[in-house]
């Protein structure tokens, strides 16, 4: 039976050009990169080539790059960091209720600690408004940290307006993005954004887990979570993981135009929102302005997780929502406003380059059966 894997906003099959880059530096360039003799130098070699590449994908300079374990590692950075180096000038964080939970429960931490940090509820479509963010940023707030792309909606955040948000308050803040599901799926240029910080992560892309990326722009401060090394200007100390690391930029430079690529993807999203429509009981999530690698929707009246194994044992793999959520209720969704029927049978379809038609059809073909041989269960 053949596998259709749906999944991809929780991670993608590692590509052969990053798998070979991984071999290659794990069997060839097995160097420590601060050693200063030829194996270290090739191990940095390496490195520094990916990161040219991550940077050049984002429109930075390769020393605003620092890698990563991962989304999570760069977030909780960008966030205590952020925090640390700036709570003399003020107290207000400014983020959402949608975002990831290395987000939230960074900024519920910093609560804990004092920060006045407020999280905006998002509007029916998905998003903050500019409304809300204008009201919350104040003369003392210090980071505002809005992700680019919702990760179980898909549903994209007006990012770029937040600078003159801030220059109009007169805040000192840091704007952060979490852009780990839009990095590579969508044009990005930190410049045109506004942001002073910007998460990534490799395995998103068709990398290997293990590394991300973290922007730090010029001028922008913020204070370490690691401390015992020089590697990275401090800012990330301890050796580097290389083999990730330069899977990670293979990754990078494998991937197709974005453009061409997000046509084919955005082909795919309305023809199964189409083909949705030939199921009863379907109410669709996200919004149609979304990125469309992302496609929620609720089989009403069948919960998440016995349509996932349902779906599961004819070898079609989708989510109920976050990974990183382990099977826990959406806070997302709930933030959506949706009911409770409606986020108990949330799907969460996510595609790759890799995903044609015919694995929609075998989707929705299964579905129906799902909706007819599961609705005793209702």
């Amino acid at each position: 039976m053949r596998e259709i894997y749906l999944d991809n906003s929780a991670t993608t099959a590692v590509c052969r050009e990053a798998a070979d880059k991984a071999l290659f530096v794990m069997t060839e360039c097995y160097g420590n990169p601060s050693s200063l003799h030829y194996k270290g130098l090739q191990a940095q070699h390496e490195t520094e080539r990916a990161r040219k590449s991550c940077a050049s994908l984002i429109g930075c300079e390769s020393d605003e790059i620092y890698f990563t374990s991962g989304g999570t590692e760069s977030n909780n950075t960008a966030l205590f960091g952020a925090a640390g180096a700036l709570k003399k000038r003020g107290r207000r964080i400014v983020t959402s209720l949608i975002e990831h939970s290395s987000v939230i429960e960074a900024a519920q931490k910093l609560e804990s600690d004092g920060f006045d940090v407020v999280f905006l509820q998002p509007g029916e479509d998905g998003c903050v408004s500019i409304e809300s963010l204008a009201n919350a940023v104040t003369a003392d707030t210090v980071l505002v940290s809005l992700m680019l792309v919702n990760n179980e909606t898909g549903s994209i955040q007006p990012v770029e307006k937040i600078r003159k948000i801030i220059d109009k308050a007169k805040a000192p803040a840091l704007i952060h993005t979490d852009a780990v599901q839009a990095f590579g799926k969508i044009p990005i240029k930190v410049k045109k954004l506004g942001v002073d910080l910007l998460s990534a992560s490799s395995h998103k892309i068709h990398g290997p887990k293990g590394a991300g990326i973290l922007y730090v722009g010029k001028g922008a401060r913020i204070v370490p979570l690691l401390y015992g090394g020089e590697q990275q200007k401090k800012i990330r100390p301890g050796t580097e993981c290389v083999p990730a690391i330069c899977g990670m930029g293979a990754a990078v430079e494998s991937l197709p135009d974005i453009k061409t690529e997000l046509s084919y993807i955005t082909e795919l999203n309305l023809y199964l929102r189409e083909r949705l429509s030939e199921i009863d009981n379907i109410h669709i999530n996200s919004p149609h302005e979304a990125l469309p690698y992302i496609l929620n929707f609720s089989l009403v009246g069948i919960r998440s997780e016995t349509t996932l194994h349902f779906l599961e044992q004819h070898n079609i793999y989708v989510s109920s929502g976050s990974a990183c959520a382990k099977g826990k209720k959406s806070h997302v969704l709930s933030a959506l406003g949706l009911t409770q029927q409606q986020a108990d049978s949330a799907i969460r379809v996510s595609f790759s380059r890799l995903n044609t038609k015919n694995d929609i059809d075998e989707l929705v073909k299964n579905l129906i059966k799902a909706n007819n041989t599961l609705a005793r269960a209702r």
